[in-house]
């Protein structure tokens, strides 16, 4: 697969960077651009992103952080059954937990959301930090939605780091969530304030909150380019009845007494 010239693979992070050490100089170096485009277009374009991971994973399958990579892309097209083989790979080779959440979502993925469940009770669980462990809350939550326990999923949310007023890189999407369960189970009243505070910390807009917090206040967006082309086209049109009426004689015809016209002589 192509890759732009400006990339050199020198931006990816250094600890997989010295994982690539361990391949002669030219290879590391075409694995590392390859891992580069998957970062790149992970989020943007899911379907490329895969197929740079599985060009970085026929060259280099034995290094951890390309199994990683490979697992992120197969996990971001829906591949769950792919990704969990690869996140089990990477795990295996480094004895590194930070992929525990992932790995029971890809479960969730799969429809078994009860192995899921029993992953966040697992040890594991307890060698996360602070970030893996929340991630691993949101999963469990997330299980116990798809059994149909909303009411396990809302206690389950309900955690120190969601009462916590500081603003961490998970707090947004806790509080989504959070909101989201107390919606789906009727309570309507504190799912708005859980949005409202999901929109407090979202500053990099990772979630929708917003858009659900007006939803749940009965505002409609309009979308302001398709209005304005709409009253281009509006004006179109009546330059073009103006057109046909100089052409016929002065009158004082609108697009609408037009079509009126038209009706009355069938």
């Amino acid at each position: 697969m192509p890759i732009p010239e400006d990339v050199t693979g020198d931006e990816i992070d250094k600890d997989v960077r010295q994982e690539l050490q361990s391949l002669p100089k030219t290879l590391a170096e075409d694995v590392a651009r390859n891992l580069v485009m998957v970062a790149r277009l992970l989020d943007e374009d899911p379907e490329g992103a895969y197929g740079y991971s599985k060009v970085a994973l026929r060259l280099a399958s034995r290094v951890a952080a390309v199994r990683e990579a490979a697992g992120f892309a197969a996990y971001a097209n829906q591949k769950y059954a792919e990704a969990l083989a690869e996140f089990r790979a990477a795990r295996r080779m480094t004895g590194n937990v930070d992929l525990w959440p992932v790995m029971a979502d890809c479960e969730r993925g799969l429809g078994r959301p009860e192995k899921a469940l029993d992953m966040a009770g697992a040890p594991e669980v307890h060698k996360l930090d602070k970030a893996g462990q929340v991630e691993m809350r949101l999963v469990a939550a997330g299980a116990r939605r798809d059994m149909g326990q909303l009411d396990a999923a809302i206690v389950t949310l309900q955690s120190p780091e969601l009462a916590s007023n500081s603003v961490q890189p998970w707090t947004a999407r806790l509080r989504y969530a959070y909101a989201d369960a107390l919606l789906a189970a009727g309570r309507e009243g504190e799912a708005r304030e859980w949005f409202a505070k999901a929109v407090e910390a979202d500053r990099d807009g990772s979630t929708d909150a917003s858009d659900r917090l007006a939803e749940l206040d009965g505002v409609e967006f309009v979308d302001v380019l398709d209005d304005e082309a709409g009253v281009e086209d509006d004006d179109v049109e009546e330059d073009d009845v103006e057109g046909d009426a100089t052409a016929e004689g002065p009158r004082d015809a609108s697009a609408k007494d037009t079509q009126e016209g038209d009706g009355d002589k069938d």
